[in-house]
C-alpha cells in the first residue's frame, strides 16, 4: 500500500530544518524511508499524528571527517560557487584517489588555490525531530512495487547510504506494500 504524510522536519534544538507543505507519498515496505519512520507509521490511519526523533545513527550517520577533502582549485569550473554537488564518480581528473565513489561531496568552501569538498549528507550527524500527520493510505501499484518508491525521483532516505527497510506489516492493512501521504503537523 501506499501512504501519504504532511512531514514537519526538525532538530533536536527546535530549529525547522524543513517543511512540506504537499503531501509526500511514501512506499511502505521499499526503500522510500528508514527502518525506524516505517515502522513508527505502521498500524496508522488517515488522521493520525506521529512524532518521532531520529537519532544521527537511525538517519544519516554520524559526521565522519574523513569525507572532507582539500582539492586544487585549478581542478574545477571558473563558475565553481559554494553549495555545488558533485557525484563521486564524476569528480575531476586529480582529486584525491580516497574519495569514495559512491558518495555525493559538496562544496562547502572555495579559497584561491583550493576547493573543501564534503562527502557527508547534510545532515549527518544530527539528532532529527520528525511530525508527520498520516493523510491518505492506498495500494500500491505493481510499478511502485517493482521500482521500491513511490517518489518519481531521490527518496527521503536516499544518499549516501540506503536505509535498511523492513517490509510493512500493519495487521490493519494485511498487505506487505502501503503508501502513506503524510503532511507536517
Amino acid at each position: 500500500m501506499r501512504r501519504g504524510a504532511h512531514l514537519d522536519l526538525g532538530d533536536t534544538l527546535d530549529d525547522t530544518l524543513d517543511v512540506l507543505d504537499d503531501p509526500v507519498e511514501f512506499l511502505i515496505g521499499g526503500e522510500d524511508l528508514f527502518a525506524i519512520i516505517e515502522e513508527a507509521l505502521q498500524g496508522h490511519v488517515p488522521g493520525d499524528k506521529v512524532q518521532l526523533q531520529l537519532e544521527p545513527e537511525q538517519a544519516f550517520g554520524d559526521y565522519n571527517e574523513e569525507l572532507i577533502f582539500l582539492e586544487r582549485r585549478e581542478l574545477f569550473p571558473q563558475e565553481l560557487e559554494e553549495g555545488h554537488t558533485f557525484d563521486g564518480h564524476a569528480l575531476p581528473d586529480g582529486c584525491s584517489p580516497d574519495a569514495l565513489k559512491d558518495a555525493l561531496y559538496t562544496v562547502t568552501e572555495i579559497y584561491p588555490e583550493h576547493v573543501v569538498l564534503d562527502g557527508n549528507h547534510p545532515l549527518a550527524g544530527i539528532a532529527l525531530r520528525l511530525s508527520l500527520r498520516v493523510n491518505s493510505v492506498r495500494d500500491a501499484t505493481e510499478e511502485e512495487v517493482e521500482a521500491g518508491t513511490a517518489m518519481a525521483q531521490a527518496s527521503f532516505a536516499s544518499n549516501p547510504s540506503a536505509p535498511v527497510v523492513a517490509p510493512f506489516t500493519d495487521m490493519a492493512l494485511r498487505t506487505k506494500f502501503a503508501v502513506l501521504s503524510a503532511f507536517a503537523c
